[in-house]
């Protein structure tokens, strides 16, 4: 009998690669979509390629580059706009913004999964993402799945789910943990040195994680950081 697919838009940090062990682990093959919008470093795209290994997972790199260059102001895409340090809730955290890049991601991920005929498209946003970015509130998701459900009307149309939508990332590094999410390779920092930095918004939210959850951080941070 063949395996149900799920396809996964997939960056390689924290939360993708717990929803990658997550539908692993309920039965399904994986299709992992990373995204290449030139982002100011490549070390989050080294690292899906190395988590989808581990999975043994259909993994492709979409190229967004001609996009990415045309949406200026992020710190994420911007070597002119610096990234930001401090807590991942704070008002200069919108700085990371790339405006609708969830929502590109997601309707591409919904194209090749309803070409696939892929019984879903899973993301990994979750609650700790609502109060910076708007498309990653459940808001965004009903809007994604009714829109979805009319462009697709009469062709095959992959159920949408957003499992960690109302988790915490404290939650988030628990149930990794509890399903074995190999979260040693998985990569968060927005500033792709050696190291994760320990000092941007997306490095404290991870650390806080761990430290919430009771659990040993197995991340390398740059100097003496733990």
């Amino acid at each position: 009998m063949t395996q149900p697919l799920a396809v996964l838009a997939f960056s390689g940090g924290m939360d993708s690669t717990t929803l990658a062990a997550h539908y692993t682990g309920t039965g399904y093959r994986l299709l992992l979509l990373s995204f290449d919008y030139g982002q100011r470093h490549v070390r989050e795209l080294q690292a899906a390629g190395e988590v989808a290994a581990h999975f043994d997972a259909e993994h492709h790199t979409v190229d967004l580059l001609g996009v990415g260059k045309l949406m200026p102001g992020s710190a994420l895409t911007d070597p002119n706009v610096a990234v930001p340090d401090g807590h991942y809730a704070e008002e200069s955290m919108r700085a990371t913004v790339v405006p609708n890049r969830n929502a590109i991601m997601a309707n591409i991920a919904v194209g090749i999964a309803s070409a696939h005929d892929a019984d879903l498209v899973a993301l990994g946003i979750h609650a700790g993402d609502h109060a910076v970015y708007p498309d990653c509130r459940p808001a965004f998701l009903d809007a994604l799945r009714a829109s979805v459900t009319t462009a697709l009307d009469g062709f095959p149309n992959p159920c949408i789910e957003a499992p960690f939508i109302a988790w915490s990332k404290t939650q988030i590094a628990a149930y990794a943990h509890e399903i074995g999410a190999p979260l040693e390779i998985s990569w968060s920092c927005y500033k792709g040195g050696r190291a994760h930095c320990g000092t941007c918004g997306t490095c404290v939210e991870r650390r806080e994680a761990f430290t919430d959850a009771g659990l040993a951080d197995p991340t390398a941070y740059e100097g003496a950081m733990a």
